[in-house]
């Protein structure tokens, strides 16, 4: 029988690029669905009855720390958290294992290593430990994802345009505008890229250059040119990006 695992987060984007690493990880891992709540997962649980769920903590409704307090017994449980690591760390030879966003594939391989092992075993008691992780993150141990920039409001022509961060390819300073760019259409706006680079999510947008920030799951491949220089191609998006030698270290691995 195939293993199987289901994927609850609340942001679209983020749910297909842990589905996308996680093909590349387990190929064998069958996703019988995703779910935006704890509430969803929990539905989705009783009906496919996986063995694994993928959690993020922070959801609307119902976050992934009470979704695993319903499913700790029936399936093996993972977090794909922003909080930050030192306050997980506790958890990592336990019961429990978690992913930091943005999500590595090492990082990632080894937690389904960790799985795999456990898979043999039946689903441990780890209610003391939930009840422990939530009074820890309640109290501040650890910093909850702040509010980040979401709508990026263009003017075209004599109208107000709001573009959701979520569409948006990339960033590149022109002059005294940004250039902000979508798979389908190019506008300008009066912010300065380092404000914008102030207000957007560090784990979703990325400084390749001192005149471009890119959305990382919107990365499709990472080359070098006949110069040595990385160049980025994009999702839905012609051209490429250059990654300035000052930020090269994003991706060691070139």
């Amino acid at each position: 029988m195939p293993v199987t695992a289901l994927i609850a987060d609340d942001e679209a984007p983020l749910r297909e690029q842990l589905r996308m690493r996680l093909a590349e990880a387990w190929p064998e891992l069958y996703i019988v669905g995703e779910a935006a709540n704890g509430m969803e997962a929990l539905a989705l649980a009783a009906k496919h009855k996986p063995d694994i769920a993928f959690l993020d903590i922070r959801m609307p409704g119902m976050g992934g720390i009470d979704a695993a307090r319903q499913l700790y017994d029936r399936c093996h449980i993972v977090f794909v958290t922003a909080y930050d690591q030192y306050a997980l760390d506790a958890f990592e030879q336990g019961a429990i294992d978690y992913l930091l966003k943005p999500v590595t594939p090492a990082r990632l391989q080894t937690t389904c290593e960790r799985v795999r092992k456990r898979l043999t075993q039946a689903p441990q008691d780890i209610g003391a430990q939930l009840a422990e992780l939530g009074t820890l993150l309640k109290q501040g141990g650890a910093a909850a994802k702040p509010d980040y920039l979401r709508w990026i409001q263009a003017q075209v022509g004599g109208s107000l345009r709001m573009v959701s961060t979520r569409e948006i390819l990339f960033f590149q300073a022109e002059d005294k505008y940004t250039c902000v760019q979508t798979a389908t259409t190019q506008l300008l706006i009066r912010k300065t890229l380092k404000e914008l680079a102030d207000e957007l999510d560090p784990d979703e947008f990325w400084r390749i250059h001192r005149s471009t920030l890119v959305r990382v799951d919107a990365i499709a491949e990472v080359t070098r040119d006949l110069r040595g220089r990385q160049m980025l191609r994009l999702r839905s998006f012609a051209g490429e990006l250059e990654v300035s030698r000052n930020h090269a270290h994003l991706f060691q691995q070139m």
